[in-house]
């Protein structure tokens, strides 16, 4: 409903109707479409950032852990689209509560930490680290979102060549 609409553009009711429930039930659970927002934005994070660091051994080679990261995003970016486009949108809009934009935050620890260990041993740049992950990640998104949209099927030697420009872009 997202993709289609926009966060702004769907009611309670809408959304009611689409998981066939009665809007009065909707609000058992959510005091407003605001609040269903967040709770969903966060579940959605959460499982995402699971996703991120599945089959990840922080005890392997830096690069080795870099590279199951980045397919593991790859992977879930393209598998979980519809979810990808939700919580880019959700980030930016009036919908996002500054509490939840703090949750957020917290969960992508993780990603911070492993940026971290890299400048830390000394494989990459040493500039901000959200500004490398801005770029690992938006680099993701966009060729996701071009695959998607052009109806580009991701090859494994693309997907390497990404990977390379990715590594190429954010090593020291």
């Amino acid at each position: 409903m997202v993709e289609e609409k926009g966060v702004a553009g769907i009611t309670m009711g809408e959304i009611a109707r689409a998981a066939r429930i009665a809007t009065g039930t909707l609000y058992i659970y959510f005091t407003s479409k605001d609040d269903l927002v967040n709770v969903l934005f966060t579940d959605c994070r959460k499982a995402a950032l699971d996703a991120y660091f599945e089959r990840y051994d922080p005890a392997t080679d830096f690069k080795a852990g870099f590279r199951v990261i980045w397919l593991n995003i790859l992977k879930f970016r393209t598998e979980h689209f519809e979810e990808a486009i939700f919580m880019d949108q959700c980030y930016h809009s009036p919908f996002i509560t500054e509490r939840t934009k703090d949750i957020a935050n917290k969960m992508i620890q993780p990603l911070f930490k492993l940026v971290e260990r890299g400048k830390a041993e000394k494989l990459l740049k040493d500039i901000d680290s959200f500004t490398l992950l801005v770029f690992m990640i938006g680099s993701i998104t966009e060729y996701v979102k071009h695959s998607i949209y052009r109806g580009k099927k991701m090859s494994r030697p693309l997907v390497e060549q990404m990977f390379n420009i990715c590594w190429d872009g954010v090593k020291k």
